[in-house]
């Protein structure tokens, strides 16, 4: 008997913001989870308060159950075993979780467990495919499903979709918004077709893989000998965190400038709004005013 969205069983595992993006797609199809899975509470943004993950918020608004274990562990497969005492749920849902999932834990619902993965795998898998798609150069992207197995993003296929920006490049959260609407649809279709048996599985071509690793601070150094073009996607694929910058000279110490905005014009990158260290974000002409009294200080 066909199962409708309202009546498919499925917890969801995800953290951030774009998954719970993911959460709002889902349930105006009819796709609520009856538990969610997310990360520990955590110090977030400027401040670094203590704060639940986006993931948390959504589950809260909507009375949703939520589980915030520390590690994949046995405790956690013991527990998460437990809220399913009559029956498996249908199927796990895993978009943007940040850790990896134990066999025993993928293949506890009666149709395993579905990821979605932003880019057109086997390309790009890992930690960062939108971020590996710019600075790779890499136009159109997309978004695959697939049926999950122990290994990052290594499981067969189940639906993908293909996205072609007209303008590139643009900034990482505008891909984000994207590939977020792309792959809310896309995931609504194969959760319902994988659970109700009409949806075929497809290995991928491991020999043709590419990587993406976990993106660190110093990743987002400019290097102002290197391609306009590279530069400015580097700009906009480390948006947000860590955010692209690069370093002046003031009285023989280093200052940190980031870039908030960039264009190239002319085959030339032009840095159109930067933010320096301890000081307020200036335009362009307020930060050549500034490094040129900088530079006559220095001189005297």
């Amino acid at each position: 008997m066909m199962k409708e969205n309202k009546d498919i069983k499925f917890a969801y595992f995800g953290t951030s913001d774009v998954s719970a993006k993911i959460l709002d797609i889902l349930k105006e199809k009819n796709l609520a989870p009856v538990l969610v899975v997310t990360s520990s509470d955590k110090p977030r943004g400027r401040g670094m308060e203590i704060k639940p993950s986006p993931v948390k918020v959504w589950a809260g608004k909507h009375n949703i159950k939520v589980l915030q274990p520390k590690k994949a562990d046995k405790d956690f497969t013991d527990n998460l075993k437990k809220e399913f005492p009559r029956e498996k749920p249908d199927v796990f849902v895993v978009v943007a979780y940040g850790v990896i999932l134990p066999k025993e834990i993928l293949d506890m619902p009666k149709r395993g467990s579905i990821n979605l993965h932003y880019s057109l795998l086997p390309r790009l898998r890992g930690p960062a495919p939108v971020e590996g798609a710019l600075l790779e150069d890499i136009n159109p992207t997309g978004v695959s499903t697939i049926l999950m197995d122990e290994k990052m993003d290594h499981g067969p296929i189940l639906m993908q979709e293909s996205v072609e920006f007209k303008k590139w490049p643009l900034a990482k959260n505008e891909i984000f918004k994207n590939l977020n609407e792309t792959g809310g649809k896309l995931l609504v279709k194969t959760i319902n077709a994988w659970v109700n048996g009409n949806l075929n599985k497809k290995e991928q071509k491991h020999d043709k893989a590419t990587y993406t690793k976990m993106i660190k601070k110093e990743d987002a150094l400019l290097d102002f000998g290197d391609n306009p073009e590279k530069n400015l996607r580097k700009i906009y694929a480390y948006e947000g965190w860590p955010r692209a910058y690069f370093f002046i000279k003031k009285n023989d110490k280093k200052i940190r400038v980031i870039v908030k905005e960039a264009a190239v014009e002319d085959g030339v990158l032009v840095l159109k709004k930067v933010l320096p260290e301890g000081k307020k974000e200036m335009s362009r002409r307020e930060f050549d005013e500034w490094r040129s009294e900088i530079s006559k200080k220095s001189d005297g």
